[in-house]
């Protein structure tokens, strides 16, 4: 692999020494303003694309734009977010100045350039693959404050968002996984949070939130996402940044909602010096406080700050990046609910339980062999750390263009998971003399009272166990990419892309859990106990609510490396466009897994031995190496059959290096599993239509997935410990529709519809405690996903008034792959106003004041089951996760 890769840098170096040697010719100049045709207003950040170039600009801060050419006639395309995008034909001559100016009106279409999964600018209706894209403006309107809430209107993505703000679950086009981003990266700028998904359990959306400093968020679904940077599976989830030379000016956003929210946004952006400089600063962040959506004594607090800096060459942009943040989040689990119904159970207050978490619980220490453990339950979702980004890039002529990215972070980071009702001793709300009976078989009686307090409980009060795992996380992330893209301009034309991309995460997979007892109400009181056993000896059973302190049950340290090479080229040819690439990725880990044994701590001989005996690592390690390699291609068409409308068809085979957490070594230098990537075969054939009233898309694709390795973890001897193994095939069949229609001036309705068709082909699972394998659910439909999703949405805005009306439908869907559970549709509602008063003369200042309402009915849907159940039955209780409850939203924003 190192050969390959020398050679790789060798011939880069050759390509770009034959290519730098291109002899100039004359050049001329097409130079021009945009403006807003509503009022004159020049328009910052337009994209400028010349088409037989297939190479472009972007407006300045006065509008301008400027394109040094050859002489010729070009075809000059102009698009901007939310405007009607225009295209003029521009001929040149004799080292001449063409003028040609602008007016862009509001209106809907495929106009939009992306940047994403590409190495020229081009709209979505250009690209022969599935995009989707959002705008901030409308991300801030909505109030989003998760990923769930941004990414549910986009077709073929499953969200869950019932945990609140961090570690959505989303699943994409029917491949199977847990949840969070296992086939699609988060990536900022290009680069994701975390190169190699796999080292711990930790979504990506933990080590960074959404904030107003980004211009939008841009989906790339199948195809060319494989190919470029740090490739995906399945789809690319890109939010890009604004910088101050496209996006000047300032920001306040301040929101607040019920249950004692209060957040502050802002974003300031422009120049850094004098009227002639050519740097430009971009600030943003936030800061909030959050009680809610409900009181369980570990309330959301923190922030976080974004920059960077751009400085402009004549023939290129160097622009540096850098991330902050420490924050710390609610996360919500599941919980038991009534078995018929799934509707929420009566506390012992007569209220309906919405969660189990306690304040009761901050602050928890105890004893290991190793010293006083302090659980950071009281964290939530903790993050503190951040990344630094360098972007480059540089025309080494007209038609070759070099780029480069690389990216530090580092991240300290802790997940603590309440996993109400998953006691050992009784998992579901039973009274408190039954509950004795389950733990202390025999017992001559017992006493019991909230900690802290004297009052005794009644044996008929309802109480449930609890499980509490504290995921201790901290990672350390590497990435680069740099890659040389050649034009070669004619009547058939060629973007020619050579790149590389290299990557190294370090991370940390040590857990500690403990298990609780306490009262069924919300925000529950702790219950202490000790009982008398069958020899009249007293014995303490729950101490300060802790019934087993259990200890340390993972010591794991985890490292990977990625390797790639990739050759690209973006074809134009009159009204076609072809899309070929291949890659080649090595990838090689280390995992260091260290050996956990149990000891008495506490010497009291009245206490149980689940709060005597704690588990610790004793320092000894088996350690395994991982190393395997894999390659994708990539095949894709368009056709213009109009101006309005495109066809087009893509194919890939791409791949997807399994989790490394799942592969625990047995022996030195043995790893329990080969480690062997997954192949994915994906295609799709669709049509794409823009006018100006109406655009669209309609897709039919295909999704397959072969050799897909999945470890489940379940409880064994009361702690959560993985179970089983499942390698599996999966094959997915499905129809994806957008619409955006203007119904009048100002007035908008848009819309989403997936169905899937997706199956388990085969499966076979392995009993990782008894080694027994068995051939299971075959033939079933993959859990967690539906075979219906849609989106509806009604918009309005006249630059003073908007208002919105949204409606997400997730239909029928498995609680796992057995099938034996079926989660009834969710429908989600979210209405939204505000009104924007403009200040001052110059019409660069305004005010606007809103509001949203999530979850308009307050809808109590079921996202999903007990993920950690084999088997989940239906019986007096049912454990799951209902979505989050409604909850109103005031907002007020100042531009300036």
């Amino acid at each position: 692999m190192k050969n390959l890769l020398h050679k790789g840098i060798q011939f880069l170096l050759v390509v770009g020494l034959v290519l730098t040697s291109t002899i100039l010719t004359a050049q001329s100049t097409i130079s021009g303003t945009v403006t807003d045709a509503k009022d004159g207003s020049p328009l910052i950040g337009v994209n400028v694309f010349v088409k037989e170039l297939n190479n472009g600009t972007i407006t300045d801060f006065d509008g301008m734009y400027s394109l040094t050419v050859e002489d010729g006639t070009y075809t000059v395309q102009v698009s901007y977010l939310g405007y009607t995008g225009q295209v003029a034909t521009v001929s040149v001559s004799g080292n001449q100045t063409v003028t040609q100016d602008f007016s862009l009106g509001s209106g809907v279409g495929l106009d939009e350039v992306v940047i994403t999964a590409s190495s020229t600018f081009r709209s979505q209706k250009q690209a022969p693959l599935s995009i989707s894209s959002l705008r901030q403006k409308d991300i801030t309107k909505l109030n989003a404050n998760s990923q769930a809430d941004i990414l549910r209107s986009i077709p073929g993505i499953t969200a869950e968002g019932g945990g609140g703000e961090t570690a959505t679950n989303l699943f994409v086009r029917g491949l199977p996984s847990g949840g969070q981003y296992t086939f699609n990266p988060l990536q900022y700028d290009g680069l994701p949070l975390m190169t190699t998904f796999g080292l711990n359990s930790s979504a990506h959306d933990v080590y960074a939130r959404p904030d107003i400093g980004f211009k939008g968020v841009e989906f790339v679904r199948g195809g060319a996402s494989i190919l470029y940077g740090a490739g995906s599976a399945a789809g690319i989830i890109n939010y890009i940044s604004k910088t101050g030379d496209t996006n000047p000016g300032n920001i306040v956003n301040v929101e607040v909602a019920d249950q004692g929210r209060i957040k502050t946004d802002f974003y300031s952006g422009g120049k850094l010096g004098g009227e002639e400089s050519n740097t430009y600063y971009a600030i943003t962040g936030f800061m909030r406080y959050d009680e809610g959506p409900y009181n369980t004594g570990v309330p959301t607090r923190g922030g976080q700050l974004r920059a960077n800096i751009k400085r402009d060459f004549d023939k290129g942009s160097f622009t540096v990046h850098g991330q902050f943040i420490n924050d710390r989040a609610q996360f919500l689990m599941p919980l038991p609910l009534e078995g018929g119904s799934r509707e929420r159970l009566a506390g012992n207050d007569g209220e309906p339980v919405s969660q189990l978490m306690t304040g009761e619980l901050n602050n928890t220490s105890f004893l290991t062999a190793g010293g006083v453990y302090d659980s950071p339950y009281q964290d939530g979702v903790y993050t503190k750390g951040g990344y630094a980004l360098g972007d480059f890039e540089y025309n080494l002529a007209d038609d070759l263009k070099f780029r480069a990215k690389a990216r530090m972070a580092n991240y300290h980071h802790s997940f603590a998971l309440y996993v109400g009702g998953n006691g050992a001793n009784g998992g579901n709300p039973i009274t408190l003399d039954r509950y004795m009976d389950v733990a202390a078989p025999g017992n001559q009686g017992f006493a019991a009272n909230y900690h802290g307090l004297s009052d005794a409980i009644s044996g008929s009060d309802l109480v449930v166990e609890n499980l509490h795992v504290d995921r201790i996380r901290p990672m350390t992330d590497y990435a680069g990419e740099a890659s040389i893209t050649k034009n070669i301009a004619g009547a058939v034309s060629h973007n020619i892309t050579i790149g590389t991309f290299m990557g190294r995460s370090e991370a940390d997979d040590v857990n500690f859990q403990y298990r609780v007892v306490s009262e069924w109400n919300n925000n529950p009181k702790l219950v202490d106990i000790t009982y008398t056993d069958s020899t009249g000896q007293e014995v303490i059973h729950s101490q300060g609510g802790i019934s087993n302190r259990i200890g340390q049950t993972s010591n794991r340290f985890l490292q990977q490396n990625r390797t790639a090479f990739y050759i690209t080229d973006e074809i134009v040819a009159d009204r076609w466009r072809f899309d070929v690439g291949f890659r080649f990725e090595n990838t090689k880990g280390q995992f260091s897994n260290g050996n956990i044994v149990e000891s008495t701590v506490y010497d009291d001989p009245n206490l149980s031995a689940g709060l005597a005996n704690v588990r610790f690592a004793d320092g000894s390690f088996v350690r395994a190496g991982i190393d395997a390699s894999s390659w994708a291609v990539s095949l894709a068409g368009l056709y213009e059959m109009s101006d309005a409308m495109n066809l087009y068809a893509n194919f890939s085979r791409g791949y997807f290096f399994p989790q490394f957490r799942g592969f625990a070594p047995i022996a030195t230098g043995f790893t329990g599993t080969d480690y062997n990537p997954e192949t994915i075969l994906q295609g799709e054939v669709g049509v794409k239509l823009g006018t100006e009233k109406l655009s669209g898309s309609a897709a039919i694709y295909y999704v397959g997935l072969s050799d897909r390795i999945s470890i489940q973890n379940s409880f064994v001897n009361g702690r959560l410990e993985p179970v089983k193994r499942n390698e599996q095939n999966t094959a997915t069949l499905g129809l994806e529709l957008t619409f955006d229609y203007q119904l009048a001036n100002d007035l908008n309705l848009r819309g989403t519809f997936t169905f899937q068709d997706h199956e388990i082909t085969t499966n076979t699972r392995e009993d990782l405690i008894t080694g027994e394998i068995e051939t299971v659910n075959e033939g079933n439909e993959l859990g967690r996903q539906p075979n219906m999703l849609g989106f509806l949405g009604l918009y309005y805005d006249n630059d003073a008034f908007d208002a919105f009306f949204t409606l997400n439908h997730t239909g029928a869907k498995f609680t796992n792959d057995n099938n034996d559970i079926e989660l009834d549709p969710i429908n989600l509602m979210r209405l939204g106003a505000g009104y924007t008063f403009g200040l001052g003369t110059a019409g660069t200042e305004s005010f606007r004041l809103g509001f949203s309402v999530f979850n308009l009915t307050d809808s109590q849907g079921i996202t999903e089951g007990n993920p950690r159940a084999i088997v989940q039955g239906e019986n007096e209780f049912f454990f799951g996760r209902p979505i989050l409850p409604r909850r109103i939203f005031v907002t007020g924003t100042l531009n300036f």
